[in-house]
């Protein structure tokens, strides 16, 4: 079987959500990305988080003829190829993303060739995953946050995540405070945690958007309310920071969604910066990679978990794992990929059930697609 195509498509999607009778709309970007063989099997895969049309480019135009006339079945091979193409010299940024979506194209080829989904090709070693919903963004207020926090429990979700910190740093050109943003999350946070009681697990993400000082007295504030992780708490995942912080905190602390590198979550380890480490497939060179970090959690005896959205991707890494845990449910993340994909599985009371279809398990709508990538903020439609 030989690689015949590549090719990547960038989509900006948007997102209503609704709450207490009010409706917010989003968006959300990825990239698609689809590898088609000589066999007549189609791969597909996606990575987000990124300026998708600059991953696009990188699929069409460079990765793309690295990998026509390669036998897609032969991951470690093309992995190593795209790496030493896309990151000679230790980059990261959008070149991880690329491979990310282009390794996840290839299990899914590698999946139905054999005749299996993809959570058993990686180990096999559970067919359900507990999940968390990410629930509560900037774009609520408290009251918004309570009502949607009691909601999701009402669906049967025991662990739900909120974003703390708002792009404090990025937006500090604003007469916005850090110190005003922390004063109310705090009260945010309490509003939730009254809400859902006390046996609900509540886990809180600031995204990389806090300094170290404003981190701490967030932490130190909010441990009356039973956090369970502390996500990103501080900026570019600083790991002299992270242990700092987490010898402040009676708080866990849990990064790495965003890393590109192996290597980071190497550091973080060694240096006992976090609890809980978060690669993502869809962006931490997807199952090839992460499949490495999960083994080097394993070694250190830490917590490997899902961050960043994306969980019909993910829940395949942490079902066929032994060390395999949480799948972030991302509300706003699932939508769109609602948008584009059929077959995604619901879940049920805070579990995801895997599929036996071969490969991922799901397909996107190439129909939906075209007419999706006719929008204002999404261009092309991949490679002619």
């Amino acid at each position: 079987m030989k690689i015949t195509r590549v090719s990547a498509t960038p989509l900006n999607l948007p997102v209503s959500v609704s709450i207490s009778g009010r409706t917010k709309n989003t968006s959300l970007s990825i990239c698609l990305v689809t590898i088609e063989t000589d066999s007549g099997i189609t791969g597909t895969g996606m990575t987000a988080i990124t300026e998708e049309e600059v991953v696009a480019s990188i699929v069409n135009d460079i990765a793309s003829h690295a990998l026509e006339g390669q036998d897609p079945m032969r991951h470690e091979l093309l992995w190593e190829r795209l790496y030493w193409l896309l990151t000679p010299r230790g980059q990261s940024g959008y070149a991880s993303h690329a491979i990310a979506a282009l390794d996840l194209a290839l299990w899914d080829i590698k999946g139905k060739a054999l005749g299996q989904p993809c959570w058993r090709l990686l180990g096999g070693a559970r067919s359900q995953v507990p999940v968390y919903a990410t629930f509560g963004f900037a774009f609520f207020d408290r009251d918004e946050l309570a009502d949607a926090a009691k909601s999701w429990v009402g669906r049967g979700f025991t662990r739900l995540k909120m974003t703390v910190g708002h792009h404090g740093l990025q937006r500090r050109d604003e007469p916005r405070p850090l110190a005003e943003v922390i004063t109310e999350d705090v009260q945010r946070i309490r509003a939730v945690r009254e809400a859902v009681g006390p046996d609900v697990e509540l886990y809180i993400d600031a995204n990389c958007s806090l300094d170290y000082f404003h981190a701490q007295s967030l932490a130190q504030r909010v441990e009356q309310y039973g956090i369970t992780f502390f996500e990103e708490p501080v900026s570019q995942n600083d790991i002299p920071n992270l242990v700092k912080l987490r010898a402040k905190t009676s708080i866990p602390l849990a990064a790495g969604q965003n890393e590109g590198l192996a290597s980071r979550f190497r550091d973080m380890l060694v240096a006992q910066a976090v609890d809980v480490v978060q690669p993502n497939a869809c962006i931490t060179g997807g199952f090839t990679q992460c499949s490495r970090v999960a083994g080097m959690a394993a070694a250190f005896n830490t917590r490997f978990a899902n961050g960043g959205a994306w969980p019909h991707h993910n829940m395949h890494l942490h079902a066929g794992l032994a060390n395999g845990s949480l799948v972030e449910y991302h509300s706003v993340a699932v939508d769109c990929c609602k948008l584009v994909f059929d077959g995604l599985p619901e879940p049920t009371n805070g579990w995801l059930t895997l599929l036996e279809t071969p490969g991922l398990g799901f397909e996107p709508n190439m129909e939906r697609v075209k007419e999706l990538a006719k929008r204002p903020g999404s261009r092309g439609v991949g490679k002619a």
